[in-house]
């Protein structure tokens, strides 16, 4: 018995099947961020990428793609750091919320960075512990 969409291989329902679902799964999810990517850019003109609220979403839409990532791949037991992505999150809230908050430019532009700086350094966790993981199953050989 296979799942929807899956191919049966040649010996029955095996783990590389299982891998295989995964996998397209991961690649569906990565290409719907990258059209989510590309509307924001294709749809957005050149002068709003001056401003710190497009720095936000792509910001967003990248750590997204790498929580994704995560989440697909059941042999991972690697989890970002749930504080570091509220923080993230309420930031980005402050961002988009600053004219009814009265925030002048430069306190925008503040939230807007430590916006990215939460994302940027709970992507960078968990791309270190990709690595890191990734290093100790494979051992470099001299």
């Amino acid at each position: 018995m296979t799942s929807f969409g899956s191919v049966p291989d040649a010996a029955g329902e095996g783990g590389a099947n299982g891998a295989n679902v995964a996998r397209r799964w991961t690649v569906i999810a990565s290409g719907l961020l990258i059209l989510a990517l590309a509307l924001v850019v294709i749809y957005t003109g050149p002068n709003a990428f001056l401003s710190p609220i497009a720095l936000v979403v792509v910001a967003a839409i990248g750590l997204a793609a790498l929580l994704l990532q995560v989440r697909f791949r059941r042999d991972l037991s690697i989890h970002s750091p749930l504080w570091l992505n509220v923080l993230g999150i309420l930031c980005a809230m402050v961002c988009l919320f600053a004219d009814y908050l009265h925030m002048t430019r430069r306190m925008l532009d503040l939230v807007a960075f430590a916006t990215v700086i939460c994302f940027g350094i709970s992507g960078s966790l968990i791309l270190h512990s990709l690595r890191k993981r990734t290093r100790i199953q494979r051992p470099e050989s001299d």
